[in-house]
């Protein structure tokens, strides 16, 4: 009788946040194979809330937040042309509002952010398991949306590098603070609607939207095709929307 020697089948080795962190950058498949194995969100959570107080912090020191305000309700021309309408005491205040609200939001953005990320990873999650039959909990759902919204650490580094080499203060906002977008050339005054459908023309964002559907393809055991096509179908949806919306009543 020969002996048959049996094979262990390869398991892959966990591994440490760090590590995940790492891999969805150069290796992103390892690093959402193994949420299936423990799906934690927090930890690209919390890289990315530290690079957007980063962000507020040198932006507040370069720019200001009375100019930052400044700079976003040129975002809005119909609210521009109000405010500049009012009487200088009520044009004053409404200026001083606009800068505690930007304020505000720029301190309290990894709340909305994770909120966001929240309501992404359901809409995502319904779609992959009611409409392809994956079998993806919320937890896992978030976490993959979570790693995948990494490469913008790289885009706000971006922002941080031209504000301290001496960026136009008149020219920064908080939406597209430097040029990795078609957006950032586009003047919303001129066309509310092609600012915002370039804007969601994002190198960083589409980078994003990739990996998102590397995530679900793996964990899901879905088509790439598949995931790529429901991911960019909602995001598509989503940015023809929104650019709608802000044409309308900016």
């Amino acid at each position: 009788m020969s002996a048959v020697s049996a094979t262990p089948a390869t398991v892959a080795a966990p591994q440490s946040e760090p590590a995940r962190i790492v891999n969805t950058f150069v290796a992103p498949s390892k690093t959402f194979a193994d949420l299936k194995r423990v799906s934690r969100w927090w930890a690209p959570w919390l890289v990315l809330a530290v690079f957007s107080y980063l962000f507020v912090a040198v932006a507040a020191r370069q720019v200001g937040f009375e100019q930052i305000a400044k700079n976003q309700m040129r975002l809005s021309p119909k609210r521009a042309e109000q405010i500049e309408k009012l009487p200088p005491e009520q044009r004053a205040q409404a200026v001083e509002r606009s800068v505690t609200g930007t304020k505000w939001i720029s301190y309290f953005f990894p709340i909305v952010q994770l909120v966001w990320l929240a309501i992404v990873a359901a809409v995502l999650l319904a779609t992959f398991n009611f409409g392809a039959g994956a079998e993806v909990p919320f937890k896992t759902s978030l976490a993959i949306v979570m790693y995948a919204s990494l490469p913008m650490i790289l885009k706000t580094t971006l922002a941080v590098v031209a504000l301290l080499a001496g960026m136009d203060p008149e020219g920064f906002t908080f939406q597209n603070p430097v040029a990795t977008n078609p957006g950032y050339f586009i003047d919303p005054a001129s066309s509310h609607f092609l600012y915002s459908v370039g804007t969601a023309l994002d190198l960083f964002m589409i980078w994003g939207l990739i990996l998102t559907a590397i995530g679900f393809s793996c964990v899901g055991k879905l088509r790439r095709s598949t995931t790529l096509a429901v991911v960019f179908g909602w995001y598509a949806v989503l940015a023809l929307v929104s650019a709608g919306l802000g044409a309308k009543f900016s």
